[in-house]
């Protein structure tokens, strides 16, 4: 049976580790007998601190980690204030030493930062919760980091973004050992979907940021009140008082963008709006934001999110005037 082993710390979140016993616990072969063992370990066995008001007793020291298959690394409350790079401490780095060569290791959220202090992120992909995601290239500049997925899979190395983005990579890894139908059954018994549209750039947020007293301030603030109008860089560089390539070098400086970049982000984010705030049909919504029609929204949704705008407005807005409604029968209980 594969041994799956969760390595928990102080201040761990409850959640992520319901996520791996709920998820590994429930998958079972086609007689019913448990395709996993799902078993938590600590540095130090004992009550274990949560970041909610009860802790958690936990059996195993760090020796259960000698006989994993795969080894789960949640975040926990110390991931949450500022990083140094190589920072983990000694008693952790010694636990996943522990861990046998050949083994399966994946981070939940923030946790991708033991990974990666630890040196298993080396020259891999990988991802973690989108607010934290900046902070993790910058301090380890030889991770390849990707803000825009749900998680990533490199050679038995495995990362998610943000907690319920555990699910979707348990279920991943329940999938690659099991096939599709083994983790559909997992994914019906936790009524979840058994793959999600899109990644993590539809929960990012982006407020509009306001102009202030900048030199492209009234170009951008005659921008953001005609977004349902065609601009070119003309208008707005008009708008400056300045010309097209003076407005495009300030633009680069204040922004970190060029003129039609930053229109069209303000765009998506007008849309976005709209969509979760409004009943108003794609059409209508895409020539409010400037796209001019909805398939010119849509290509924009798919590259920039990687959904559509009718799953992103589900996602965000349900499907119709209420939620929750399915039965049992429809989702699966469990």
């Amino acid at each position: 049976m594969h041994r799956v082993v969760t390595l928990v710390r102080p201040g761990l979140l409850p959640m992520e580790l319901g996520i791996v016993h709920r998820l590994f616990g429930t998958a079972l072969d086609a007689t019913g007998r448990p395709l996993y063992s799902v078993v938590t370990c600590a540095v130090e066995p004992g009550e274990i601190p949560t970041d909610a008001d009860f802790t958690v007793n936990v059996r195993h020291g760090p020796e259960a980690l000698e006989s994993a298959d795969t080894v789960l690394v949640p975040a926990a409350v110390e991931d949450y204030g500022p990083q140094e790079r190589g920072r983990v401490p000694e008693p952790v780095r010694r636990a996943l030493a522990r861990i046998p060569a050949g083994a399966r290791v994946a981070s939940i959220c923030t946790g991708t930062f033991v990974l990666a202090a630890a040196g298993l992120l080396a020259g891999r992909r990988a991802t973690t919760h989108w607010k934290s995601c900046d902070e993790l290239r910058t301090l380890y500049p030889e991770v390849d980091v990707d803000p825009d997925v749900l998680y990533t899979d490199d050679r038995d190395v495995l990362t998610s973004a943000g907690v319920a983005a555990g699910i979707d990579l348990c279920l991943h890894m329940i999938r690659s050992d099991h096939g599709s139908e083994t983790a559909n059954a997992v994914a019906r018994r936790t009524v979840v979907p058994p793959h999600r549209d899109g990644g993590q750039a539809q929960y990012i947020e982006q407020p509009v940021p306001e102009p202030g007293a900048s030199p492209t301030a009234a170009a951008r603030t005659y921008a953001l009140r005609h977004l349902g109008e065609p601009l070119t860089l003309e208008d707005l560089a008009r708008e400056a008082a300045v010309s097209v390539r003076t407005l495009s070098r300030r633009f680069l400086q204040e922004t970190g963008q060029t003129p039609m970049r930053w229109l069209a982000a303000q765009r998506l984010h007008h849309a976005r709006h709209l969509l979760e705030r409004t009943d108003q049909p794609v059409d209508r919504i895409a020539a409010a934001a400037g796209f001019g029609t909805g398939t010119a929204m849509r290509l924009h949704f798919r590259e920039a999110l990687g959904v559509s705008p009718r799953a992103y407005r589900t996602t965000f807005r349900g499907s119709g005037e209420e939620t929750g409604t399915g039965t049992a029968a429809e989702t699966g209980a469990g």
